[in-house]
């Protein structure tokens, strides 16, 4: 069965408004930012557990059980996390708000 595609005026006003093409836009340029750097830093470590292990392996101290890698791990992941709370606070701050501002302009 195919499907019949209906755009509501209100649909149209949004695709045609400069400022939801400003949103999308700045909400485009912060997730690749975003993801640039996750993706840097996995696999800056990526590449350094395949051709240079030898720095993983370094004890923390003298006497320290713990290498180098395990907090070098830790932080890829904590890093992570502060890049996604950083998203989720945009979005829910600046971006929400633009968003219903766009969908006031466009209901008026």
């Amino acid at each position: 069965m195919e499907e019949i595609k209906v755009e509501t005026y209100v649909e149209k006003g949004i695709a045609s408004s400069p400022r939801f093409r400003e949103l999308v836009k700045k909400r485009t340029r912060l997730t690749l930012a975003l993801t640039s750097a996750v993706l840097a830093v996995y696999y800056a470590f990526i590449l350094m557990v395949s051709f240079r292990p030898d720095i993983l392996r370094t004890p923390l101290a003298t006497d320290v059980v713990t290498s180098v890698g395990w907090p070098l791990g830790a932080f890829v992941i904590v890093f992570s996390w502060l890049l996604t709370g950083c998203y989720v606070y945009r979005a829910n701050g600046e971006f929400d708000r633009l968003s219903a501002e766009i969908l006031g302009e466009v209901k008026a």
